[in-house]
């Protein structure tokens, strides 16, 4: 791929930022794909960051392995799984505009409601997971889709873990494990699709560089994050995701 040294630096700070959003505040990856998506053509910038998320979710789990709540990851993977289908379809015959928008839109949307639930009702502040059974199947699918086309997952799974009343360590344990599964499980969807090549590795493994520090700020960082702030964090890093989608 052809780009700038500039370009260059501009990918490498947003696979940094990867790093510290595996490790700190889960969904704050949405402006590395703002940048990536700016930097590269949209379409193919999924491919090139997907390697770079699953780098940052090896060190994640490496990190949280041992706080995840699988109950909740259980209900969750099979709705994932259709999503992930759908929207491979969806990538088939969507444009880029389509797949911004479409995304960006529901980012907002979601924060919104999360936002609205948590002014009605605050969280639980009993066992993770608690009481969230029934919006499995439908955050399932919706984050399976948007991790599928735009590798926007982050978002919408941080709205179903803060709506259903997940501590600071549960909530990054979770999601770690969950992302780990299910990015791998979409690399022969994007190899098959063309979005991961030879060209796009090579970029990866000069990017990839770039995330270890980035984990290692986050995991200093979150510990001295607290709960509400860590809660506010999450929430906004989904809105200024959706809006850059939508702006562009």
């Amino acid at each position: 791929m052809d780009i700038s040294l500039w370009e260059f630096a501009a990918l490498a700070a947003a696979a940094l930022l990867v790093g510290f959003s595996k490790t700190a505040v889960s969904g704050a990856n949405t402006v590395s794909l703002a940048v990536f998506a700016a930097v590269l053509p949209a379409r193919e910038s999924t491919g090139v960051l997907l390697p770079i998320l699953i780098a940052g979710d090896v060190l994640a789990v490496l990190i949280y392995r041992r706080h995840a709540h699988w109950p909740t990851l259980w209900r969750l993977f099979p709705a994932v799984a259709a999503g992930v289908v759908v929207g491979t379809v969806f990538l088939m015959w969507a444009d880029d505009a389509g797949v911004r928008t479409s995304i960006g839109a529901i980012l907002l949307l979601m924060a919104a409601v999360t936002l609205w639930r948590r002014r009605a009702a605050p969280a639980d502040e009993g066992e993770p997971g608690s009481g969230s059974r029934l919006k499995a199947p439908a955050y399932g699918v919706l984050g399976g889709f948007t991790t599928m086309v735009a590798n926007a997952g982050g978002p919408v799974l941080s709205m179903y873990l803060l709506s259903a009343g997940f501590r600071k360590l549960s909530f990054l344990g979770t999601s770690a494990w969950f992302f780990l599964i299910v990015n791998t499980s979409k690399v022969p969807f994007s190899v098959g699709l063309g979005l991961i090549d030879a060209h796009s590795l090579l970029l990866d493994a000069a990017l990839v560089l770039f995330v270890l520090p980035g984990a290692y700020i986050g995991k200093v960082a979150v510990h001295r994050i607290n709960q509400r702030l860590f809660e506010q964090l999450v929430i906004g890093a989904t809105v200024l995701g959706g809006l850059q989608l939508l702006l562009r």
